[in-house]
């Protein structure tokens, strides 16, 4: 027996629209070199079902001042899907990076506004995303490649001792390399020297 699609429940259509929904990662980060979907996509995939379903969905963002007593604005971003006598909320809470070099403060408050929809919208629609770069993604940082080991009587590890002598940090050298313990004390000797 099938039902009527305005007799199910929003339980039941969002339902639908979770098991349903399909949207291609179409958009490519060159920077990162990954491809991954934008809360615009998301949209646009829930679009057939709008009308369909008898549902909207909406999308409202609240700045949160000095969360968790810091002082990083933090973007709330709720989504909504409702069918105009029930409603059912997902949320998604993004820090927004003042100090994002090459970005101005509306660049910086759109991007995160932009990460905000996108998780708001997954979470409500439960789009797994676990194997999406831009979750993992360190955008272009010394983690996203493996460092070197820097082992005593290696060339490395004797440049590294000639930037020590020469007043260079520890810190600089953790940054480029795993050190070894060897190699740490070696240099912490030559550090003191």
């Amino acid at each position: 027996m099938k039902t009527d699609k305005n007799q199910q429940t929003l339980n039941e259509k969002l339902a639908t629209i979770q098991t349903k929904f399909k949207s291609k990662k179409s958009r490519f980060n060159s920077f990162g070199k990954y491809y991954f979907r934008s809360a615009e996509d998301i949209l646009e995939a829930t679009k057939p079902f709008l009308l369909e379903l008898g549902v909207t969905v909406t999308i409202k963002e609240k700045l949160v001042k000095d969360y968790f007593e810091k002082t990083i604005p933090i973007i709330k971003t709720t989504a909504t899907i409702s069918d105009g006598e029930n409603a059912i909320h997902a949320t998604a809470l993004v820090g927004v990076d003042l100090d994002q070099k090459g970005m101005q403060t509306p660049q910086q408050f759109g991007s995160a506004s932009s990460y905000g929809k996108k998780y708001a919208l997954g979470n409500l629609f439960l789009i797994d995303d676990t194997q999406d770069s831009d979750a993992s993604n360190t955008h272009g940082t010394t983690e996203s490649k493996v460092k070197p080991t820097l082992d005593v009587g290696t060339d490395a590890f004797k440049k590294a001792v000639d930037y020590i002598k020469a007043g260079g940090s520890m810190k600089a050298i953790n940054t480029k390399y795993n050190v070894s313990v060897a190699a740490k004390a070696e240099l912490k000797k030559n550090e003191q020297s």
